[in-house]
């Protein structure tokens, strides 16, 4: 799936003379986090987000004439000032996979979307990206998630789907966790039914084994050192 598939674009912009007060009333008007700042041609040039808008305002330490009196000064400057220049962007023929993977390395929320020449075109969040990766999944409809340990060989993943299919059962999604234990690995399959003791009983009959979801989960996290 691509990102112009998913991207926003019905975009909400500003231009870099735009206030900083005008802009944060856009922003909370309009329940967004990131407001692409471009030219008088519709190019990027910047972006703002909501954690610029915060690092900009005054210390609330500060006693309230105090407070005012610095909001004022700030809140009248020129979004401009305080947007990140020439921002990272993608392109529409980007994938989500590979947009999950910039994002979480560059630890931002969006990423505005342009052409060949730098004009804006949408832009994806993070919250685009959960409402396509929930349509992937199916996890929309009721179901039931499964979680399977089998060994790192070949031919595993055809046989749990044989059994599945046998019971005629339709698959919502696989997951693959990429580690599990020495020669593992966690197969997580999501069943459009709620009714999967017979699948349960197969699997266990073929050898695998199976484990709560959330124990594996719990089991994945940061063990505490003393």
């Amino acid at each position: 799936m691509f990102v112009g598939d998913r991207m926003s674009k019905d975009l909400i912009t500003a231009g870099p003379e735009m206030t900083i007060f005008d802009a944060q009333k856009l922003m909370v008007e309009k329940g967004i986090r990131h407001l692409p700042v471009i030219d008088g041609a519709g190019k990027l040039i910047g972006i703002v987000s909501d954690r610029d808008m915060r690092d900009c305002m005054p210390s609330t330490l500060l006693k309230k004439p105090d407070y005012d009196i610095t909001l004022g000064k700030i809140g009248n400057h020129p979004i401009g000032d305080i947007m990140t220049k020439n921002p990272m962007a993608i392109y529409a023929y980007y994938t989500l996979q590979d947009t999950l993977l910039v994002m979480q390395q560059r630890k931002v929320g969006a990423l505005p979307v342009i052409d060949e020449e730098g004009y804006l075109k949408g832009i994806l969040s993070t919250r685009d990206l959960l409402r396509a990766f929930v349509n992937i999944m199916n996890i929309d409809e009721p179901g039931s998630l499964l979680c399977i340990q089998v060994k790192e060989q070949r031919g595993q993943m055809k046989k749990i789907v044989d059994i599945i299919t046998e019971e005629n059962i339709s698959l919502g999604s696989v997951l693959v966790a990429r580690f599990w234990d020495k020669d593992k690995r966690a197969i997580f399959p999501y069943l459009l039914t709620n009714n999967v003791i017979n699948v349960k009983k197969k699997l266990l009959q073929a050898g695998f084994e199976l484990i709560d979801p959330m124990e594996w989960y719990l089991d994945q996290l940061p063990k505490k050192t003393a």
